[in-house]
């Protein structure tokens, strides 16, 4: 997940995914090193955070992440 450190709907997110039983989130702290930045720029063509991966599938922010599980399609990306 790229993140910053004081972005709410970065928190939001990763609280989701724990209670979902990720226990490993990688955080990608795209406010700390601006590569990160370009990284996911390039990789996601978004520049807002959270930017979040399930395995290889992009998901894309908090947004996306929290309709996925209201539509009951998490778990199964979560399961991989």
């Amino acid at each position: 997940m790229y993140c910053t450190a004081i972005c709410p709907f970065c928190i939001r997110a990763e609280m989701l995914l724990k209670s979902k039983g990720a226990a490993a989130i990688e955080k990608i702290r795209v406010d700390l090193d601006p590569v990160h930045r370009e990284e996911m720029v390039r990789s996601t063509g978004r520049r807002t955070v959270p930017q979040i991966y399930l395995g290889d599938t992009h998901v894309g922010g908090f947004d996306e992440l929290a309709l996925l599980e209201h539509a009951g399609r998490l778990d199964a990306l979560l399961a991989g």
